[in-house]
């Protein structure tokens, strides 16, 4: 990818799986990485995997003086900030159930930790600039019990356009990436480690058939960063193996049943 040799990038939420895979990405392009996160046991492992080009700085997105905290540390161990990568994300969502305390902590860290991530990082941030938002399929299509977690990815969506448009005078871009089903901690989690269960699972409403890897996804965020994207800004860019074009119908020819 041509442009992060040497650039300055936050990753918040970098120590899960996904952030982690976005970190190792843009280290592996020569890249200086901080790693913004709650998990100090694996972002500091994360942290000494990658070297002295990556810093662990504890940070609850939640804490306007965390994240300010961390824009002043990333200045002073590298001089200053390039790119900002907005992974973090809360997944509690029981729907209809939710009490306004889940809406609260929902909305406190998928929408108002970016926001106030790219408030903090703004006056540091050079023409040439970038933002990467992490929206999700879940913006844009009606799921069963979630209703937190797809109205804040519909909200980072939003603002993703309005923050490209209003830092595009200063040369800075500002997207999303959409990822459709992707191997990461909630997954993990649900189904107790199997992989194979999820992509089974997964199969009828992905076109490619199969949930998407971290590293698929961190490719796609180092694109936008990069100078190929140089003339996008204020999109939401699908990573999700066809799972937003495909509809109700999936991969069925109702046409065809009805004229047998």
């Amino acid at each position: 990818m041509k442009g992060l040799k040497d650039k300055v990038v936050i990753v918040s939420g970098g120590a899960t799986l996904i952030g982690a895979a976005v970190a190792r990405a843009f280290v592996a392009e020569g890249a200086r990485v901080v790693i913004a996160d709650i998990d100090t046991r694996g972002g500091t492992a994360l942290a000494t995997e990658l070297g002295e080009c990556c810093r662990f700085i504890a940070t609850d997105v939640t804490r306007d003086a965390d994240i300010e905290a961390c824009v002043a540390a990333t200045l002073k161990a590298f001089g200053g900030v390039d790119c900002l990568v907005n992974v973090a994300a809360a997944y509690v969502d029981n729907g209809f159930d939710s009490p306004r305390e889940d809406w609260e902590k929902a909305f406190a860290i998928n929408v108002f930790g970016a926001v106030m991530f790219l408030r903090a990082c703004r006056p540091h941030l050079k023409n040439g600039g970038t933002v990467v938002n992490f929206g999700s399929t879940s913006a844009g299509v009606a799921q069963a019990g979630r209703w937190t977690y797809p109205a804040t990815k519909a909200a980072v969506l939003q603002f993703t356009r309005s923050a490209a448009l209003d830092l595009a005078a200063d040369g800075i871009r500002v997207n999303a990436v959409s990822p459709g089903w992707t191997w990461s901690g909630i997954l993990d989690q649900i189904s107790g480690g199997d992989r194979d269960k999820v992509n089974a699972v997964a199969k009828p409403f992905h076109m490619l058939g199969r949930i998407g890897d971290p590293a698929e996804v961190a490719d796609a965020v180092l694109f936008l960063c990069s100078d190929h994207a140089r003339f996008i800004t204020g999109t939401n860019l699908a990573v999700d193996g066809g799972y937003a074009a495909l509809g109700p119908e999936q991969g069925l020819s109702p046409i065809t049943e009805l004229m047998s």
